[in-house]
């Protein structure tokens, strides 16, 4: 059997922080890091490197806007995992980012929207001149113009950028759609390693994100217990798993859901439920589905599948995340 070679990146910590404000001990951040470097995973995202000044009232936890003095406390001694932190457009002031030698992390991803590529390789440009690797993450391509992703492909494949991944926002992919844009980013981007970060709407976010995997995707995004944003990402155990490969080892990732991470599912939801599962199917951002699972009208799913088909409600305005 011819062995991939694959990196794991584990965003439990940045994207699973939508889910509950970032509001991680930093004993279950030191734990989940030694957990996955012993489960072989090659990197963890341990949150976002936006700088609090521009998000006006941003209140949460300290993985939100990563401070380096506090990072070097919560992890001593790195191992072979790298770290890394993602940004977003308008939200980062570069001069809050130290030179790479300096700092805890080894990878920083720029999130952005296809109309913001530019400022998104102007950043790229910057991280790279510190050392860093570098991603870039085009979110919700379900509603990108063929044309437009063209043009932007052909521009990051000029750019420095190490990584650029195929981001499923809304959960909406299928496994065509993916076999269709893993071939249309390697046209496009033939310099380039791939990604793809996956959310489990329709419960299709490891499958996915194997057939990213077998058509020969490099970086795979997977968070443990499959905790992120709304219906979350594609469960770590299950890629650690399925991966044949001596370096994996899965109990490491079971352990670290057996000590902390049932407890916290009972105080925070993430996953898939039907709420999610309509937006995903409508092809919509979930933020309406996350408004539903707050409110008194939680499990009202049929009003909640009227709202969003009905021909006079206005399409939602798509931005962040």
């Amino acid at each position: 059997m011819v062995r991939e070679n694959h990196n794991i990146l584990d965003c439990t910590i940045r994207d699973g922080g939508l889910v509950n404000n970032w509001d991680f001990s930093v004993q279950f951040v030191k734990d989940i890091y030694y957990g996955l470097s012993e489960a072989g995973v090659e990197y963890m995202e341990i949150g976002y490197k936006n700088s609090a000044k521009l998000l006006k009232g941003a209140d949460a936890g300290p993985w939100r806007f990563l401070n380096e003095d506090f990072l070097k406390e919560v992890i001593s001694k790195k191992t072979d995992t790298k770290l890394s932190a993602l940004v977003d457009i308008g939200r980062v002031d570069e001069n809050d980012i130290l030179p790479r030698e300096q700092s805890m992390l080894d990878l920083i991803r720029v999130a952005c929207y296809i109309k913001d590529v530019d400022k998104a390789l102007d950043l790229v440009e910057k991280f790279n001149g510190y050392g860093y690797e570098t991603s870039i993450n085009i979110m919700a391509l379900s509603h990108v113009m063929e044309n437009e992703l063209a043009e932007a492909l052909e521009e990051i494949n000029k750019s420095k950028v190490d990584v650029v991944y195929i981001v499923d926002s809304y959960g909406s992919l299928y496994h065509k759609d993916i076999d269709y844009l893993v071939a249309k980013f390697q046209r496009l981007c033939p310099d380039k390693q791939l990604g793809v970060h996956m959310h489990n709407n329709m419960q299709l976010a490891f499958a996915n994100t194997i057939v990213g995997a077998q058509n020969g995707v490099k970086f795979l995004d997977t968070s443990v217990y499959g905790m992120g944003r709304a219906a979350g990402n594609c469960p770590t155990e299950l890629i650690v798993s399925h991966l044949k490969h001596p370096k994996y080892e899965v109990r490491p990732v079971l352990d670290i859901i057996e000590r902390h991470m049932v407890a916290m599912r009972e105080k925070w939801e993430w996953g898939y439920n039907i709420p999610y599962m309509v937006a995903g199917v409508l092809n919509e951002h979930p933020r309406a589905a996350m408004a539903l699972r707050s409110s008194d009208e939680r499990d009202r799913y049929v009003d909640f599948y009227d709202r969003l088909t009905s021909p006079e409600v206005m399409p939602t305005n798509h931005h962040s995340d």
